[in-house]
């Protein structure tokens, strides 16, 4: 178990008392790291989701998609992540933070790539997507 301690401040507003936090100076001389792509955490998703599949957690994608409050279809796109290469996926989950922008990979590009059944292919697209963003 983490416990964290701050400092906290109250303040009156008519009858209402909120609490103020006061920012740490660590995290206010902290710079902007970015954020972790979204191909990045839907991979992780998918293969969180394919354990919960494995382990019987879940009876089926239907209830998982259910679950996790998305469409059937899209359940299917997200899992369709895990027919890529294993190589592909790791460079998918360490993606470089984006800082600023949009994001340079999107699953929309990674659609085709992952219906290739075979894994050089696979590789070939990979390299030119990367090369584009």
């Amino acid at each position: 178990m983490t416990t964290v301690v701050r400092p906290i401040r109250f303040t009156t507003r008519g009858r209402r008392k909120r609490a103020v936090t006061t920012p740490d100076a660590e995290l206010a001389a902290t710079p902007n790291v970015g954020r972790v792509p979204r191909v990045a955490r839907l991979m992780a998703l998918a293969i969180r989701f394919d354990r919960l599949l494995r382990e019987g957690r879940v009876a089926s994608q239907s209830e998982l998609a259910r679950l996790a409050r998305v469409t059937q279809p899209r359940m299917t796109q997200i899992m369709n992540l895990l027919h890529l290469a294993s190589d592909i996926q790791e460079e998918i989950l360490f993606l470089p933070p984006v800082t600023e922008g949009r994001d340079p990979v999107h699953e929309h590009m990674l659609r085709e790539v992952a219906a290739c059944a075979d894994w050089r292919e696979q590789r070939r697209r990979w390299r030119e997507i990367r090369g584009r963003a």
